[in-house]
């Protein structure tokens, strides 16, 4: 269960994914159009996770963060931006694919069949409670045993990042096609806002031989 604050951030997450997305091989423009969100579930308490889905530039992109109370060592290529968030402090939002937090929720997920976090508030006032409209679902089967990752390696392409963690590997789309439903191996796949039809957002490689 994720846990949502009422706070301010400075810089907004907005401005944060502007300043950053033109940086990436995948993504070159700075407008930025949020067309939803999903959020996974840290069993630690200790690490926020949320995945933007964008609409930029007439495509739609992917884009998971990371939101830490220190720095995550040997990722500062990978740092998206440091915030001040007035209920937690100081934040350091990194690209998910970097972080083996985001990594292990993402293969989970994935291979369980598992599910967006549900949403917990900290608070009983306004602001307004958000309502989840951005589903996703992995295809595999619950009880699936996932493999443990404590470090990460990524490579970007012009539409995808690959991910390496031990020997597991995970194409996480960037670029999402739209009219992709299925994927060659154990998939991640997501509605939202505007998208009523499942489309591939993540998969995992098969082991090669």
């Amino acid at each position: 269960m994720a846990i949502i604050h009422a706070a301010e951030l400075t810089p907004s997450k907005r401005d944060a994914l502007r300043a950053w997305l033109p940086t990436r091989p995948w993504a070159t423009r700075t407008d930025v159009d949020i067309l939803g969100t999903y959020r996974f579930d840290d069993p630690t308490g200790a690490v926020g996770i949320e995945t933007f889905l964008i609409s930029t530039g007439g495509r739609v992109l992917q884009v998971p963060i990371t939101y830490r109370g220190a720095p995550l060592s040997g990722s500062v290529d990978s740092l998206v931006t440091t915030m001040e968030h007035s209920v937690l402090g100081t934040r350091w939002a990194y690209d998910g694919v970097a972080d083996p937090v985001y990594v292990t929720a993402l293969a989970a997920a994935i291979l369980t069949g598992g599910t967006e976090a549900a949403l917990e508030y900290d608070y009983q006032a306004p602001p307004e409670k958000r309502a989840v409209t951005t589903r996703v679902v992995g295809t595999g089967t619950p009880g699936t045993q996932v493999p443990a990752i404590d470090s990460v390696s990524s490579v970007d392409s012009d539409q995808s990042t690959n991910i390496t963690a031990g020997t597991t590997r995970i194409d996480l789309v960037r670029v999402v096609d739209t009219t992709r439903s299925t994927a060659a191996g154990p998939s991640l796949t997501g509605t939202w806002p505007g998208q009523s039809e499942p489309v591939v957002l993540a998969w995992i490689r098969p082991h090669e031989h």
